[in-house]
This record gives C-alpha cells, structure tokens and sequence, in this order.
C-alpha cells in the first residue's frame, strides 16, 4: 500500500547533501498504515538490523573520523525511517566537531529513537574489524528446477507437502528481490525461512518467493507480508523470516518477524 505522504519524501527526489547536522531530515513512515493491509495481522516479535558503513565526523582537532554502525529498531516502534533520510541525515554529521564517539552516538539514539516514536539501540564498531561472508545458515532452496509464471506476490503457492509430517528446518534463498515503492530502484537480498510445523512444499516456497520480483514495496513490508503469507497458508508452530539485504547508500537493512523470541545472524553475507 503507497502511502501518500512519501510523496513529501526526500527518496526520489533530488536532494543536495546536508553541510551541517540535521535531525529534521529523518522522515517517519508509520508502521500501521502497511500492517493494516496485511491480511492477518499475527502476534510476533523481530527488528530492524540497519548497518551504516559511513559514518563519519570530525573530532575537536577538525581530524575525520569514522566508524560502522549497527542500529535496531524494534519491530514494535511506530514509525520506521526512510532510507534516504536516514542516509542524509547520517551525513549531516560529517563536517561536525564531537568530543568523542560517544557524543555521536548518544546523539544519533536520541534523534532516531525520537523519530521511531520509541527507544532504539545503537552500537559503533571500528573500520578495520575483521569481517568474515558467510551465507544465511540453512538449506537452500535455489537448485529447484521449476517452471516460474509468477512475479507478481502469489501467496496461493505456498502449500505443504501431501501427508506432510511436522518438521523443525530451515531454509534459504538468495532469489528474493523486490523493488523501491517511489522509485522502482530494485531491492536484492537473500532470505531464510526457519520453522517447525507441517513440512513445506520446497519448490513451491521458491515460486512464492520469485513472485515478489515485481512487488513495490519496503524491505520491512516485505518480510512482514512473507511472514504473514507463510503464516496464514502453511499454518506452522513456530517461524521466523529474516531477510539480509544488499547494501545502498551505504546502509543495508535486515529485517526480520518471529512467532517467538530468537537469536538471528549478524555475520556479513557475501551480497552485503
């Protein structure tokens, strides 16, 4: 569902880059106007992983510095950040004095943690910690040699197996991809499926995640109408859809919606 008032959105538009710090570019999309057009709206938990790879200031030397960020907002915040406010208003840091990272960091918690209507957690990590790529963990879907006519969100694919025994699994794709709601920009990502329930049909769980090819929606959106798809047709004990997306402008989200609490990957995938 596009929401009118991203039309007042800096995505899509060109926009000159901030030359001084700037909390009134965060720009609010409210969670509720997408959640209101899912079909089932279920009890879960999860958040929003965002990693920032420029972030940068001055110290009180005028001497650059700079960091990765990791911020979390959970999935029960009002509002969620438009990502290119979010990046603008990153960059509004970069010309700017600060004592020390800390200054920045408390800073960025109290502007974000305002703009989602809730508290956020923020964490900085230093620029040359060793990173390692790994896939997503799991089984991966991929190899199905199946016939797709869908690239259009096609939940009536999802279906267990014939006889289907209650399984614990957990699979993988790196097929998912949507597009930008305003600018059709497209959304790559890789997604894993973990669940316990009655085992779902592999080649038919691809086929649905293809049919989002051309699906115009956010990334949080995303995994939350995959969750609810999933959800609703397989009709599980437990799920958790988590889905790592590549990196642009410098930030990638990873969003992910549980049935209940669990631990999700922070390791870097190879597409990130």
């Amino acid at each position: 569902m596009f929401d009118p008032k991203l039309a007042d959105a800096p995505l899509g538009h060109e926009v000159a880059y901030p030359q001084k710090y700037d909390a009134s570019l965060l720009f609010p999309i409210a969670r509720a106007t997408n959640r209101h057009a899912l079909p089932h709206m279920p009890n879960w938990v999860g958040a929003d992983i965002w990693h920032g790879y420029e972030i940068s200031w001055l110290n009180q030397k005028g001497k650059p510095m700079i960091a990765m960020a990791r911020f979390i907002f959970p999935q029960s915040t009002p509002n969620l950040i438009e990502s290119k406010s979010f990046k603008l208003y990153l960059n509004s840091f970069n010309e700017e004095r600060y004592p020390g990272a800390q200054a920045v960091l408390d800073i960025m918690r109290r502007d974000l943690s305002r703009a989602a209507g809730a508290e956020i957690e923020i964490e900085f990590e230093p620029v040359n910690t060793r990173v390692e790529c790994t896939p997503l963990e799991g089984e991966n879907i991929d190899d199905a040699d199946i016939e797709i006519t869908a690239y259009r969100p096609a939940p009536e694919l999802l279906r267990c197996v014939d006889q289907a025994q209650v399984v614990s699994e957990t699979l993988t794709s790196d097929l998912l991809k949507s597009n930008c709601p305003v600018t059709g920009q497209p959304d790559w990502g890789s997604v894993q499926i973990r669940y316990t329930g009655p085992r779902i049909d592999r080649e038919a769980l691809l086929a649905y995640i293809v049919s989002l090819r051309q699906h115009d929606e956010f990334h949080e959106h995303c995994v939350e109408k995959m969750y609810c798809d999933i959800w609703q047709a397989c009709k599980p004990a437990a799920l958790c859809v988590y889905a790592r997306y590549t990196r642009r402008g410098g930030l990638d989200i990873n969003p992910w919606r549980s049935s209940e609490p669990v631990s999700v990957e922070q390791a870097r995938t190879p597409r990130q």
